[in-house]
């Protein structure tokens, strides 16, 4: 059988001009963190965000891989009820199919909360703390202990990463025992209990035109079928070429700041710490038992 080859291109085209990255330095760095980054990505539909100017604009987002994809490469078709249509995503399920992604121009990667096989049933809960831009980052670690708090009162474990641009991202395993609309509706509950230890930083209001201009939303609503994060790992198409990087929670205090964490030195903080995400696609939590808890 001939060997089906992937065809890199435009490897010294600079996609950071301040920082000098080139999409090849973005490559490498997927090449080397694929052992990292493959089990977050997975049998999961990718929704494909292009940077192919790199960072100097803002790119656009792509569902359907079309004619992009080689046959070597999975795409899996699911229906879309807004377009009445077939929409083709690619799916990640190897460092080859990684770097093909990349070199589209992707310099993020975007997942599904769920494998292509239990579409309907997460792996994991998702908290967004997505502050505005009059927020402090002190403010987004606020809230992010604060959910913290929650979580131990419910006995439930939690991982926490930042989002790799103002945020940060808290995810919670469920190992596929509830729907998304189950999921959904325990992470309204904790994000309805953040806002009500933290309410003059913080909303659950989905729309901006309703929102404070000093608010932080904590996003509640990622928890359906088909939306996205970057995942953790996830290169961000932001100054300096930042990470989305999990943390300990020890981590997560006032000084802590998210251009910590970049394409340059990733590898150096995975080598030291290993893959502090693992328990995100372990056991899953009690949902019963932790709201048991809370109602206490």
């Amino acid at each position: 059988m001939k060997k089906q080859q992937l065809h890199l291109t435009s490897l010294d085209k600079v996609y950071w001009p301040e920082e000098g990255i080139t999409k090849g330095d973005l490559i490498a760095y997927y090449k080397t963190m694929a052992p990292f980054i493959l089990p977050y990505l997975k049998n999961r539909p990718l929704s494909l965000k292009r940077n192919p100017n790199g960072i100097i604009d803002e790119g656009f987002y792509q569902k359907d891989a079309g004619e992009l994809a080689p046959d070597w490469i999975k795409t899996e078709a699911v229906y879309a009820e807004s377009s009445d249509k077939m929409v083709h995503y690619l799916v990640c399920n190897n460092a080859k199919s990684l770097l093909f992604i990349a070199n589209l121009g992707c310099i993020e990667m975007n997942p599904w909360n769920s494998v292509i096989a239990r579409a309907d049933h997460p792996d994991y809960l998702v908290i967004d703390i997505d502050p505005s831009e009059k927020n402090t980052f002190e403010e987004v670690i606020d809230v992010a202990l604060v959910i913290k708090t929650i979580l131990d009162k419910a006995n439930v474990e939690g991982c926490c990463k930042t989002s790799g641009a103002s945020g940060m991202h808290v995810y919670i395993p469920c190992n596929k025992k509830y729907r998304y609309e189950e999921v959904r509706a325990f992470a309204k509950t904790i994000a309805t209990l953040v806002h009500e230890q933290l309410p003059r930083i913080t909303t659950v209001e989905r729309s901006l035109a309703k929102r404070e201009k000093s608010e932080i939303y904590i996003d509640y609503l990622q928890n359906s079928i088909g939306q996205t994060l970057a995942c953790a790992y996830s290169v961000r198409p932001k100054s300096l070429a930042t990470v989305s990087a999990p943390l300990e929670w020890k981590e997560v205090k006032y000084g802590l700041r998210p251009e910590q964490f970049t394409l340059k030195n990733m590898d150096e903080r995975v080598k030291r710490k290993g893959d502090l995400f693992t328990p995100v696609l372990g056991k899953g939590m009690n949902m019963k038992a932790a709201l048991k808890l809370l109602n206490t």
